[in-house]
């Protein structure tokens, strides 16, 4: 359906006036009962030669100083890699496995002696970090952290491994702290 003279003018004053393409095409709905699709309205402004404005405030360029901070992220994104770590790997937040060692357990010797690295570059797809660990029985281990704050292991030096539940609770405190260092 084409639109009639007197909608013509219509849709010159809304664009003079700065509506966008969406808001047209609704008052042509609302005022007119002319249904068009989005295309169509974009069709017909450009054969009336009109312009759309942007009513959007443009940012100076050439002043860096005043750039706007960066969004930040929603709530659930805020989250920190260690607590989502520490979830896949079935961890309190206060890094005890749950049911096994209590907050006034002592947790068995080995913990504090596992050392975890950050690589300098992480190369591997889909990784937002990776190292390497050493665990406090000598076994030594490459972790990464996928995108989504998942921690796994790509090679571990000893078939089958399982580190202790001290290893595990120290492997996750180290991590944070590197982590966290790197900004991460």
């Amino acid at each position: 359906m084409t639109p009639t003279p007197e909608q013509k003018e219509a849709v010159v004053a809304w664009v003079a006036a700065g509506d966008s393409l969406s808001t047209v095409q609704r008052k042509l709905v609302e005022q007119f009962q002319l249904s068009l699709t989005y295309r169509d309205v974009r069709f017909l402004i450009d054969d009336l030669n009109l312009v759309l404005t942007d009513t959007a405030p443009k940012a100076d360029a050439s002043d860096v100083t005043r750039s706007p901070a960066p969004p930040s992220p929603p709530a659930a994104e805020k989250k920190g890699l260690l607590e989502k770590a520490k979830e896949k790997l079935g961890m309190a937040a206060d890094g005890a496995e749950p049911d096994s060692v209590g907050a006034d357990d002592e947790v068995p010797g080995g913990a504090g002696t596992v050392s975890v690295q950050v690589d300098g570059v992480t190369l591997i797809p889909g990784a937002l970090a990776s190292g390497s660990v050493i665990f406090s029985d000598g076994v030594t281990a490459k972790w990464v952290v996928d995108q989504y704050g998942r921690p796994g292991f790509t090679e571990v030096s000893q078939s089958d491994y399982r580190p202790s539940p001290a290893d595990g609770q120290a492997f996750m405190q180290e991590l944070g702290v590197a982590l966290q260092q790197r900004g991460l």
